[in-house]
């Protein structure tokens, strides 16, 4: 394989290898060694090593003094400790929506995702639905207008699409749960119910989170 735009190389790289994280490709404490990926890809070791700094950053990796670089380790108190802190995130997001909509186009993006996210329900096609979940956030982006929100979201959500992945190839069904949960909060966001959003959020969440602990349990 060899990657070509030197100026987003790195990125490239990062994703290609969080690809294999998510996906189980790459297992829990497996050892990312630079050189195999560099020869592996057509790619400089420089960029390798600034690819593997974007994934420690997104929580997938962790580099080791005189160890290299590991594909982090999915334990429950890491899953709990993640989707208690995102799902104060989201909740803040969904805040800003709800305050800052003004007419029914403003919320137009977020129903053309609700039908991609359908679409890709009846399809069973786990990738897209992952994908168009997260675009929930990214939609929620401007309404918020707060760039170190965007960035620790945008580096968490990596780590999140690893326990969708994990949580939903085993319960193929829970799509639909997060349909519902989803159709819950686009109606809070309308009404402007801030105390709804939180309650739609939060039970979502735990329920994820118990998800996959299960997941974890039947490893």
């Amino acid at each position: 394989m060899t990657f070509k735009a030197p100026d987003s190389l790195s990125e490239q790289i990062a994703h290609h290898l969080a690809e294999r994280i998510i996906r189980g490709e790459l297992k829990e404490r497996e050892r990312i060694q630079e050189q195999k990926v560099t020869q592996a890809l057509n790619v400089s070791r420089g960029s390798v090593r600034e690819a593997l700094l974007i994934l420690e950053r997104r929580h997938l990796i962790a580099i080791l003094p005189r160890r290299g670089a590991h594909v982090t380790e999915l334990t429950p108190h890491n899953v709990q400790s993640l989707y208690g802190l995102v799902m104060e995130l989201y909740i803040l997001l969904g805040n800003a929506v709800a305050q800052k909509w003004r007419v029914q186009a403003d919320l137009a993006p977020l129903l053309v995702i609700q039908g991609k996210l359908v679409a890709s329900a009846e399809r069973r096609d786990i990738s897209a639905f992952v994908e168009h979940s997260f675009d929930v956030m990214r939609a929620a982006f401007p309404f918020a207008d707060n760039p170190y929100l965007q960035e620790t979201v945008e580096n968490l959500l990596p780590a999140i699409s690893r326990t969708y992945h994990l949580a939903l190839e085993r319960r193929k069904g829970e799509m639909g749960q997060f349909l519902e949960a989803f159709a819950s909060l686009l109606q809070a966001v309308v009404a402007r119910d801030l105390g709804r959003v939180r309650q739609v959020l939060g039970e979502y969440g735990q329920h994820n989170c118990q998800l996959v602990l299960a997941a974890l349990a039947e490893r």
